[in-house]
């Protein structure tokens, strides 16, 4: 019989298939950033990454077509709480986090969309979103200089650290500016590129752990352990994700001319986020949260069926169990990593700082001025509150602070006349 040239299913299938690893390859470079920054094991956040997104898209009816992975947004509360708590305890304060999106879930489900703007609104979250990276710029510098985050102990000669620091930050932000097409939705992982090839030849990649490291391994997974000082801390940093889940949402909305925030509801799509953190967390993986990286690439290549996104999450799964890719992120130098972190940490900045101006509000008002100054001055500043074992400091104690004030200050009836 002769061959029809109407497309079968097999070849719709093999076209998603195909989008779907494209996805995953736009979203790896962010993907595995968090845990590389913050010592978490790449290939769980493989994982956890691919789970999360089919755990969404359950809740969601698979409607809408986004990929979740490692969220930014906890990177500063996940680097202290290893430090301080270890994995475990930290992983406790993560998976109170992504209850935390359950609740605001439930919340908008019962009282409208509008009830999260009331409790969240911009002269809370921008400020919070800039503490986020604003607290990290000291360990991006350390991590330039070739240092640890703390900069306690060198691990590069500084001006060899420098080299490959700028010349990772230089091709980060030419590709971002100057790149067409698919090249510019991966300027991170650009830069990375460059800047392993640039410590090649200055002698700072040892591939020993790559041949030792066997081609099928299990991700390490690691259980939360209970900790009330790193759910105190890290929960109110779910304040910044929360708000951009919404912004995320509508871009994707956008993108394919559907109201998700309608059908299949942004209660739903929330809630899919937060269960996917609470989940990535109870497997020792960083938060999910949804990739404007990937809506960008849905925008370019016009696919979007939600199926593209249940391939990139089989394939991430599948990459997980490879114990060569971990061991392979793992030889990134550290310079490398400072000098993306340069770039990712100024821009958090000015993310916060973008949100607070489309406000349009005067933020000198005394209202807005009270707020904005002393969740910046507590979470840079580093205030503490301590009862015994009880502590409360840094994002979090911001978080909190911007809430509460928010709740607590009288509004202006009107303008001040000055």
């Amino acid at each position: 019989m002769p061959r029809s040239d109407t497309p079968t299913d097999y070849d719709f299938r093999l076209r998603d298939s195909l989008v779907g690893a494209q996805m995953l390859f736009v979203a790896f470079g962010a993907l595995v950033l968090v845990p590389l920054l913050t010592g978490l094991d790449p290939n769980v956040a493989l994982f956890t990454a691919g789970v999360g997104t089919l755990l969404f898209q359950g809740l969601t009816k698979r409607m809408v077509p986004i990929f979740l992975a490692s969220s930014f947004a906890f990177i500063a509360p996940i680097m202290y709480g290893v430090q301080t708590w270890g994995i475990p305890g930290t992983m406790c304060g993560l998976v109170a986090a992504g209850l935390f999106y359950v609740l605001l879930s439930l919340g908008i489900k019962f009282f409208g969309s509008g009830f999260l703007h009331r409790l969240l609104p911009p002269v809370v979250v921008g400020p919070v979103i800039m503490v986020i990276g604003l607290v990290l710029a000291p360990v991006a510098v350390h991590m330039a200089l070739g240092k640890t985050g703390d900069g306690a102990v060198v691990l590069v000669p500084e001006g060899r650290a420098l080299i490959v620091s700028m010349i990772t930050l230089a091709t980060t932000i030419l590709v971002s500016l100057l790149a067409k097409g698919f090249l510019r939705l991966i300027p991170i992982l650009a830069g990375i590129a460059a800047g392993y090839l640039v410590s090649i030849p200055l002698g700072l990649i040892d591939l020993t752990p790559i041949y030792q490291a066997a081609w099928f391994a299990i991700p390490a997974f690691v259980m939360p352990a209970w900790n009330l000082q790193a759910i105190l801390f890290i929960v109110p940093v779910a304040i910044a994700p929360a708000i951009e889940h919404f912004g995320d949402v509508l871009a994707i909305g956008h993108v394919t001319g559907r109201d998700y925030l309608k059908n299949p509801g942004i209660h739903r799509t929330m809630m899919g986020d937060g269960l996917a953190t609470t989940m990535a967390s109870m497997l020792g993986g960083p938060p999910n949260t949804t990739y404007s990286e990937v809506t960008g690439a849905v925008t370019l290549t016009r696919v979007y069926n939600p199926a593209i996104m249940t391939w990139a999450a089989i394939f991430a799964i599948l990459l997980a169990f490879i114990g060569k890719i971990g061991a392979a992120l793992q030889t990134i130098p550290v310079p490398v990593m400072g000098g993306i972190m340069l770039l990712l940490f100024g821009a958090i900045t000015v993310v916060g700082l973008n949100s607070l101006m489309k406000a349009g509000e005067d933020l000198t008002q005394p209202r807005n001025l009270a707020i904005i100054a002393l969740i910046l001055v507590f979470g840079i500043g580093g205030m503490s509150f301590d009862t015994g074992e009880f502590a409360l400091k840094g994002i979090g104690l911001a978080g909190i602070v911007g809430v509460l004030l928010n709740l607590v200050l009288p509004r202006s009836e009107k303008p001040s006349d000055r």
